[in-house]
């Protein structure tokens, strides 16, 4: 029952992320609002890198994150993001799927050199706090980084302002 819920919602986001990192233009990739912030590119490659983590969180109980190898991969186009985008996604819904749903109350654990990051916790939790969330929230800064380059966005919850503009 779990897993349907989780999957429902998983598909729908991945459709709204695929939909925001296809309407990035290649001239905005290196956009940063301030100098020690994330470029557009690096917020996109971030994004799709989050559905590489589905399958260390859903079939290990912890993730020693001083051994992850971080590759955000060819950022200089945006067909490259989606690339490693939907592979990522790919994967991750294996995950979700092949997962077994007794042990969603099972304790998951994050530790960088061996210190837990916080404490252990269900891995029902971290799979909405630290996947899906987490997600969601870098969604939302990859938006503020696109409408301060005078892009648009998509709609993703009802129209996006422009739309809403002309409805009116």
């Amino acid at each position: 029952m779990i897993k349907k819920a989780l999957l429902a919602e998983f598909q729908h986001e991945a459709e709204n992320t695929k939909k925001l990192l296809s309407m990035i233009p290649n001239d905005a990739l290196s956009y940063r609002p301030q100098p020690h912030l994330w470029s557009v590119g690096e917020f996109a490659a971030h994004i799709a890198e989050i559905y590489n983590w589905y399958q260390v969180t859903f079939n290990k109980d912890s993730f020693e994150m001083s051994t992850y190898t971080y590759d955000k991969g060819d950022i200089s186009k945006t067909t490259n993001i989606l690339k490693k985008l939907e592979n990522n996604i790919k994967i991750a819904q294996q995950a979700i799927e092949n997962f077994n749903e007794s042990e969603y109350m099972n304790d998951w654990s994050m530790t960088i050199n061996g210190v837990n990051s916080f404490p252990p916790m269900p891995k029902a939790q971290v799979i909405r706090g630290f996947l899906f969330n987490h997600l969601y929230h870098h969604r939302g800064e990859l938006i503020a980084h696109l409408r301060a380059t005078g892009n648009q966005v998509p709609s993703l919850y009802g129209p996006n302002y422009e739309e809403s503009q002309a409805i009116m």
